[in-house]
């Protein structure tokens, strides 16, 4: 749940021109410049469950919503011919013009890009096995073109959001991740029940580790 729920057209182009304004007056890197917070030795399996914190205002949006929240977006894991690659329900990152807010896959490493991420975290399932099956239902929902939904309904799964996905995912593997708590949001363009991504820190079912952080946020050491 990357962005927060249903700007309309016009409060969302307001919220992208402030965002490339303050960008620029504060000297923002560019997407050139990006690396990754991913580091080299470490190696995914599937089922992992990866955790984000994104640098955008909409970002901080959903962590301010979800008070003791410390990411704003996940995803899972998925072995495609042999290569870790990450699932994942995202709006307003086209591949393409034209490309709809979907279910997309792309690298850990772009997942994790600085240009979009400051911090992060790996979950993994206690049942490999879950884990592995788990990935294979996010990958069919990949290839089903699934478009991410905007009403951040989970009753309903032809239209996905982040934390849905994975979820749902799990939930064809025969796990449960969490209960049935959902968070309350009203909003002045929608109410909704919805789960936030940091609400699978509290799953008995997956276990951290690995905590990333760029270095810019990293405290000095005394």
């Amino acid at each position: 749940m990357q962005d927060i729920v249903c700007l309309d057209g016009n409060i969302r182009r307001i919220f992208t021109f402030l965002l490339c304004a303050l960008a620029i007056a504060c000297g923002g890197d560019s997407d050139n410049k990006a690396g990754t917070l991913l580091p080299s030795s470490l190696h995914l399996q599937a089922g992992d469950v990866v955790m984000r914190m994104g640098n955008s205002v909409a970002s901080h949006a959903v962590t301010a919503l979800d008070r003791q929240g410390e990411y704003s977006h996940t995803g899972i894991v998925v072995d495609s011919c042999g290569v870790a690659m990450v699932v994942h329900a995202v709006p307003d990152e086209p591949d393409y013009d034209g490309d709809p807010d979907r279910v997309k896959m792309e690298t850990p490493e772009e997942f994790f890009s600085t240009a979009r991420a400051k911090s992060g975290e790996i979950l993994r399932p206690t049942d490999s096995v879950a884990g592995a099956a788990a990935a294979k239902t996010a990958m069919e929902a990949y290839r089903r073109h699934t478009l991410f939904d905007h009403h951040y309904d989970d009753q309903d799964t032809t239209l996905m959001y982040c934390t849905e996905l994975v979820v749902h995912a799990y939930r064809r593997a025969g796990v449960e991740l969490m209960g049935k708590e959902r968070h309350h949001i009203n909003t002045p363009w929608m109410e909704v029940h919805c789960m936030f991504p940091s609400d699978l820190l509290r799953s008995p079912f997956l276990k951290s580790v690995c905590k990333i952080q760029s270095t810019s946020e990293k405290a000095p050491t005394p």
